[in-house]
């Protein structure tokens, strides 16, 4: 088919399809979208109304409905022209309506992120896809003709199209069963996003030709093969591997264009499901099998209802390749999807195997209803529509299917929540495993549970990878521990504000903190406290928040007001007291070797704490302008010793190193490091780090130090 279509040949593709549709009603609904879309142009000059058209096509091309066609070529009248979604439900019914309203793009909302605005957007699309997935169908249409004639783009907008294709629509697509859709997607997406990589691969492919006759040669041999075992009627064809399906292969897993064994593949159809798997020993009869490289997809469909046999032979030539074995059914399934159950209603499809098919949509809608962080959201739904999973199995025999990288923990909730909640351990094979294991393909798992109270981990949440399993954990939290939580959420919001140097007048904070509550569309500051303490609330997102806001609070006070937080009590920290800060992990940098009589100075690090200094280290007064440095001191009392290096310059010398070791060691000062070397003037220097208690104690040992016949001079490094 062509980018686009004139609707001359729109109405062939209808006569064509020899499916009985309203043609009347697709005459008035293009008639409208003409005279709406009259004068508009696409980028690529060709009028606008082409590309309602091309996705009408597409659409019957699917098999789709009447209502399907009718809403393709009206999909964009209500945003881009003066039309009104109520003339179109006057002209064509609240079906159509409701599918034009659904695809129409998103009305442009103000949202504080990038990350929001494209969680938004995927899930309402997922909530209009769970009420009526032909919403969807026509979307993925719409995308992938804007996709094919995507050059007269801007090269950015390109990449960034090609990027959401590839990480939402061709994963939907996938989801569906659409392979056509999906794989044409992935193609068009990569050729944008690394034209290099897509170039060599076709080319590979332009220059394997004679592969394409070899397999060939070999579906006719098989055909013949299976008519003498009595397997009659045998469709036989062969297909090649999209060029996405090869770069992930090559780029992804390194492997070279030759150790790709699927590229080429022999594709055998039969009556029914004895058929397959007796044409499977005829084909291990004939070919050596490759070990590990048989998947039985027919007793073990796909997440997407995908079915088929797949096993990779060795050919007598020594070239390998791939025979996919399926009925008529699941030939349809994996053509067309959904989709298929309007292209073949009278076969295989019925409305009891389409609410089958989308479950997954309603379950993950369901599963993201606790999390009130858009960026979370949309890594969780992302993931979720990744291709890549694994089957295990329960003790019982039943498939269990996951993401890959999944753990026996999203194994547990998986089959119940009340069976996650109580887990306390996992067996693989009848061995015992550690918790984070992450479970592959082929695996029989049991689940050990203990008391029904017993409830999850807060760490869990680090270790999980299903949004559904996070979403059952959390709810847990939230629904058992609500005190636990807003105490725990305080306290780590008060830790992080000290952390941040974030002082709100004591007077204003509650109204403050209610407030930002209201931000997250939470109802109380306790609401939010709770929140951050069982995870349905990040605490980097709700701090930038709080900085935004902070800021403009500090713009409005009168300058002579005090900005303090009342203090605890401060606890030291590793010898240390840093001003507004508790039990805090603590460094000595090895810039400067504090040692305590110095003064110094703390640097709040990203994820390690705070660095101390002293306060006249050449890396304060670099830095001396950052809102991270905070006040620190000595604790009155230091009960273990630090590292300090000293420089020791001394005429060179037989013995030299030994009267320094004689000296520390007489003192009881441990040697940590010691290093020398000769200069040209006939002097040493020794660099030696020792363990001391404090200042004084370095003192007297350099004082010492100085004693030593030949010592020149003793420096701290």
């Amino acid at each position: 088919m062509a980018d686009y279509l004139t609707y001359e040949d729109l109405k062939k593709y209808i006569a064509e399809s020899n499916r009985a549709y309203d043609a009347q009603l697709i005459d008035k609904a293009y008639n409208l979208a003409n005279a709406a879309h009259d004068g508009q142009m696409r980028r690529s000059g060709e009028p606008y109304i082409t590309h309602p058209v091309s996705v009408a096509a597409l659409l019957i091309d699917l098999g789709m409905d009447t209502e399907s066609i009718i809403a393709a070529l009206l999909h964009d009248v209500v945003e881009d022209t003066h039309v009104p979604l109520e003339e179109i439900k006057q002209e064509f019914g609240a079906d159509v309506a409701a599918l034009v309203d659904g695809v129409t793009k998103l009305t442009k909302i103000t949202f504080s992120s990038v990350e929001e605005q494209q969680a938004e957007n995927l899930r309402k699309m997922l909530l209009a896809m769970s009420h009526d997935v032909r919403v969807m169908l026509i979307k993925l249409c719409d995308r992938l003709h804007n996709m094919r004639t995507g050059d007269a783009w801007p090269e950015q907008k390109r990449r960034d199209k090609a990027l959401e294709t590839m990480e939402v629509y061709a994963p939907i697509a996938h989801r569906l069963g659409i392979s056509g859709i999906k794989e044409e997607l992935e193609d068009r997406s990569l050729r944008y996003l690394d034209p290099i990589g897509y170039e060599e691969i076709t080319s590979l492919l332009s220059h394997n030709g004679g592969a394409q006759k070899f397999v060939g040669n070999i579906a006719a041999l098989i055909g013949e093969r299976l008519e003498e075992n009595n397997i009659h009627g045998a469709q036989m064809s062969s297909r090649v591997k999209s060029v996405y399906g090869i770069y992930r292969k090559m780029y992804m897993q390194n492997k070279s264009f030759e150790e790709i064994y699927d590229i080429y593949a022999v594709r055998i159809i039969l009556d029914n499901v004895a058929e397959c798997y007796n044409a499977l020993g005829v084909i291990h009869d004939m070919y050596h099998p490759i070990p590990s490289r048989f998947k039985d997809y027919i007793s073990t469909p796909k997440p997407n209802m995908y079915q088929s046999l797949h096993t990779t032979v060795l050919g007598h030539e020594g070239i390998p390749f791939e025979v996919q074995i399926r009925t008529w059914e699941m030939h349809q399934t994996a053509e067309y999807g959904v989709a298929a159950h309007w292209k073949y209603k009278a076969g295989i499809s019925s409305s009891d195997r389409l609410e089958e098919r989308l479950a997954w949509v309603r379950q993950l809608l369901e599963s993201q209803r606790e999390s009130e962080d858009a960026e979370d959201l949309l890594r969780n739904i992302k993931s979720e529509l990744l291709p890549d999973e694994v089957f295990v199995f329960t003790p019982k025999g039943d498939v269990i299917n996951l993401p890959a990288g999944a753990t026996v923990i999203d194994f547990a909730y998986a089959i119940h929540s009340a069976v996650g909640n109580r887990m306390t351990g996992a067996k693989v094979n009848s061995r015992i495993v550690p918790i984070d294991h992450k479970v592959q393909t082929g695996e029989i798992i049991e689940v050990i549970t203990g008391p029904v109270n017993k409830g999850p981990s807060r760490d869990w949440l680090k270790i999980v990878t299903t949004s559904e399993a996070k979403n059952k954990i959390r709810a847990w939290f939230k629904k058992e521990r609500k005190e636990e939580n807003i105490a725990e959420g305080r306290a780590a919001l008060e830790k992080e504000l000290r952390r941040n140097l974030v002082s709100i007048p004591e007077k204003q904070y509650e109204a403050f903190m209610e407030d930002m509550a209201k931000r997250q569309r939470l109802n109380s500051a306790e609401e939010m406290y709770a929140a951050l303490g069982y995870g349905g609330l990040q605490m980097s997102k709700l701090m930038l928040k709080i900085k935004e806001e902070y800021a403009k609070l500090i713009r409005t006070q009168d300058p002579t007001e005090t900005f303090e937080i009342p203090i605890k009590k401060q606890k030291s920290s590793d010898g240390v007291i840093i001003e507004g800060l508790d039990n805090c992990l603590v460094k000595f940098s090895k810039c400067c070797n504090p040692l305590p009589g110095d003064e110094i100075i703390g640097f709040i690090t990203r994820g390690f704490g705070v660095s101390i200094h002293k306060c006249d280290c050449v890396n304060v007064r670099a830095a001396e302008n950052s809102p991270r440095w905070v006040k620190a001191r000595w604790a009155d009392t230091v009960q273990e010793n630090f590292k300090s290096t000293l420089e020791i310059v001394a005429l060179d010398r037989q013995a030299l190193f030994a009267d320094v070791s004689t000296a520390l060691a007489t003192m009881r000062v441990p040697i940590l490091s010691l290093m020398g070397r000769q200069t040209t003037d006939g002097r040493a220097t020794l660099s030696i780090t020792v363990s001391v208690a404090n200042i004084d104690h370095l003192s007297n040992v350099i004082t010492k130090l100085k004693k030593i016949k030949d010592v020149i001079s003793i420096s701290r490094s």
